[in-house]
């Protein structure tokens, strides 16, 4: 067992690695306090963007559905009449410079995989980079948006925000609800009440700030096959006709993302026959990881934007889109007409 799955599986359920990381946590918890007390105080400084600033993240680490909600922002709030912008880390990412813009036909390599995913998506606006306040500039002179989403960042306390979204899953539960590196937590639990808005996948029902997130599974769809440089966003792309994936054939399914299970548990869930195959997050895909002879191949959006180089017609992804309720539609609504 390697060192990542053996924290991995300690930060599930406790277990001997748990108890000998504990005494770690009150150094990380002291370290935590005293950065974020810093920043209230005054010691160190916080940006204020001049437009409101989303930020959407979660307590622990490892996925939580961070990207289709992000996707999911974007397109509610042109709906409600905003121009968002995006701005994120871009992880798994190694740009020539920062703040960098990420377009459509970015190599992936550059921009980092989910990045690469909500653009080619979306269309929106979009800048990674570490420094927030970097990227939020070099986004509004780019273009005329009226209100930020960042993708992750809870814990940036560098960037001031209005609307804090927090996720959780639910339908993954942990045992272990230490901080780091004992437990999966960047923050004690108890921060779930300054959050603005609760989204949790799995959860019975909305109530109060807490809402329900439902990821709804499209069609297999074919993975691009051109290069970014051919000019080919995803959002051009389409199956193509001359050759359906096949449900009733046993393929192999491959997830390089924080939480590879709900992708095999949404596989099943579809009633599919098919073999795992396990990467870890941001996993830098080569040609080999998805050759398996003649056999078809399903894999995550994410991971079908690194692959578009060198996939061909065994190679497919399963979309996935987050639904939220019109209740948190109007809550949202409601926050950022109070910022302005």
């Amino acid at each position: 067992m390697s060192l990542r799955a053996a924290f991995e599986r300690s930060w599930r359920k406790p277990n001997f690695l748990t108890a000998m990381l504990w005494p770690l946590t009150f150094v990380y918890r002291g370290g935590f306090l005293i950065k974020r007390s810093a920043y209230r105080i005054g010691l160190l400084l916080t940006y204020r963007a001049p437009i409101p600033v989303i930020v959407v993240g979660n307590l622990t680490v490892g996925g939580t559905g961070k990207t289709p909600v992000v996707i999911y922002l974007v397109e509610e709030l042109r709906r409600q009449g905003y121009k968002p912008g995006v701005i994120s880390r871009g992880y798994g990412g190694k740009a020539p410079d920062y703040p960098y813009h990420v377009k459509a036909t970015s190599p992936v390599s550059e921009s980092g995989d989910e990045p690469a995913l909500i653009v080619r998506r979306t269309g929106v606006s979009m800048v990674v980079g570490a420094d927030r306040r970097a990227s939020i500039q070099l986004l509004r002179k780019l273009d005329d948006v009226d209100v930020i989403i960042s993708d992750d960042g809870l814990q940036h306390f560098a960037l001031g925000r209005d609307i804090e979204v927090c996720l959780l899953d639910a339908t993954s539960p942990n045992q272990n609800a230490f901080l780091l590196p004992a437990g999966p937590c960047r923050e004690p639990l108890s921060r779930l009440r300054s959050v603005d808005l609760i989204i949790e996948h799995g959860l019975a029902q909305d109530t109060a700030n807490r809402y329900s997130l439902t990821l709804q599974a499209g069609q297999p769809t074919r993975v691009p096959s051109k290069s970014p440089d051919q000019k080919a966003p995803m959002s051009e792309r389409g199956s193509i006709s001359e050759c359906e994936f096949d449900i009733h054939q046993r393929f192999h399914a491959v997830a390089g993302i924080g939480n590879p299970q709900r992708f095999f548990d949404t596989c099943r869930e579809l009633d599919y026959d098919f073999f795992e195959h396990r990467f870890a997050d941001h996993h830098p895909f080569s040609a080999s990881d998805i050759d398996f002879s003649n056999a078809q191949v399903l894999m995550t959006e994410k991971d079908a934007v690194k692959c578009q180089a060198f996939a061909d017609s065994r190679h497919w992804y399963l979309p996935v889109n987050a639904k939220l309720s019109e209740q948190f539609n109007t809550q949202l609504a409601s926050l950022l007409k109070a910022c302005l």
